[in-house]
């Protein structure tokens, strides 16, 4: 199908896009958001070499909802970039539940029993939901297709999903589902052109930044992961606990009072590396600060990776490789080296001066584990869906499991 592909990343207070040539190579024409929705939001487009297109404020009360959002940035893409009508979008889904499996087209019936999964992602789906629709405003006679975070965590074995609850809660869909899939997916077919036998092998994948987790991964399929039901559970994150004794939210409910939504905002809003510091859920923030608070957040989240890293290498039986992406994966050197000099025992030995300077393996030549960092790509993962599913020209991604 001739066309243009625009993929969506509708958030809380966010809308971030990227527009793709339907092409062969899938070329980036631009790419960008508008942050800060209904509060002071600012509009941000690159075009594809990265040159700036357009950076302004905005005013709050033109850019409150997604819809709103969508519109300026049509608004300023035609204005700016000639180019094919818009044929498809593309829309980061945070949870597809039990029930999707793969890349789907929406409609009507699909967007309700996405809604249904919407107090398990609070923080994200009822935004990714909403940017559907402002789509589909936009666009009527675009293909508008839903790409889960959870799709790529389907291939688990049933005691990597399950938790130790009576069997029928399983049955009813109470299990772990695993996030970040998306930015898993991309990272592991990018280390298969990288390195195949690498990739064939037993990888721990370290998504890290304001959301944060790891995968274990054989042979390019997830067999593990930190997250489980919601997108609560693992590592500490930005303003989310991580894992947490479930006796500490009953103690909450009976001996303070807190009531379901004190609770909900206590743990995805107030927790993680802003709660661990009182200063901010912003990693470059805290490496900068001279506070113990803060200091004890780095340590707190170090501590953890290395924890969930030993037990993503029980989960594969062995390792050999660990890849770090995301903003703090990819950015802070200093993250990724308090991690792997911690790891030696795993047979992990950094090379410090790769790791300085970026390089995309950054081990040491003697080290049995190999460490990479890998810029990782959603945007582009989204759209490569998008595309199949337009090829594909049928629905037939959903099933029950």
């Amino acid at each position: 199908m001739n066309g243009s592909i625009l993929t969506l990343n509708a958030g809380s207070s966010s809308l971030k896009f990227s527009l793709y040539d339907n092409g062969d190579e899938l070329s980036l024409l631009a790419a960008g958001q508008v942050e800060a929705l209904g509060i002071a939001p600012q509009l941000h487009i690159n075009n594809g070499a990265g040159e700036t297109l357009e950076a302004c404020k905005l005013d709050k009360r033109e850019a409150a909802t997604p819809s709103e959002a969508l519109s300026k940035i049509i608004a300023t893409l035609k204005a700016r970039i000639e180019g094919p009508e818009i044929c498809a979008v593309g829309h980061r889904v945070v949870h597809g539940g039990s029930q999707f499996l793969k890349p789907v087209r929406t409609d009507g019936s699909i967007l309700e029993n996405l809604a249904i999964l919407e107090p398990l992602a609070p923080l994200h789906q009822p935004h990714n939901l909403a940017g559907i629709r402002a789509a589909r405003k936009h666009f009527p006679a675009a293909v508008q297709v839903a790409c889960f975070d959870t799709s790529f965590h389907r291939s688990h074995a049933w005691i990597n999903d399950t938790f130790a609850l009576p069997r029928r809660y399983y049955d009813k869909g109470i299990r772990r589902y695993g996030f970040h899939g998306l930015s898993y997916e991309y990272v592991t077919l990018r280390l298969y052109e990288m390195a195949p036998a690498l990739a064939a092998g037993r990888v721990v994948i370290a998504h890290l930044g304001n959301g944060a987790s790891m995968c274990a991964v054989r042979d390019g399929q997830s067999v593990g992961s930190t997250m489980g039901f919601s997108a609560l559970d693992g590592l500490p994150m930005g303003t989310r606990c991580g894992q947490i004794d479930p006796g500490v939210l009953l103690y909450l409910m009976q001996h303070d009072g807190l009531n379901c939504n004190q609770l909900q905002d206590l743990l995805y809003r107030e927790s993680g590396l802003k709660g661990l510091s009182g200063l901010s859920p912003d990693m470059r923030i805290l490496e900068a600060s001279e506070l113990p608070s803060a200091e004890e957040a780095i340590a707190y989240f170090v501590s953890r990776i290395q924890r969930e890293l030993g037990a993503m290498a029980a989960i594969l039986q062995g390792l050999d490789a660990v890849v770090f992406c995301g903003g703090i994966g990819e950015h802070s050197d200093n993250i990724r080296d308090r991690i792997c000099q911690g790891m030696c025992w795993l047979g992990l030995h950094l090379d410090e001066a790769r790791n300085r300077t970026g390089e995309a393996i950054i081990s040491s030549e003697t080290s049995r584990v190999k460490a990479l960092v890998i810029p990782t790509n959603e945007e582009l993962m989204i759209a490569r869906h998008t595309r199949e599913l337009l090829e594909r020209g049928s629905n037939t991604t959903r099933a029950e499991t």
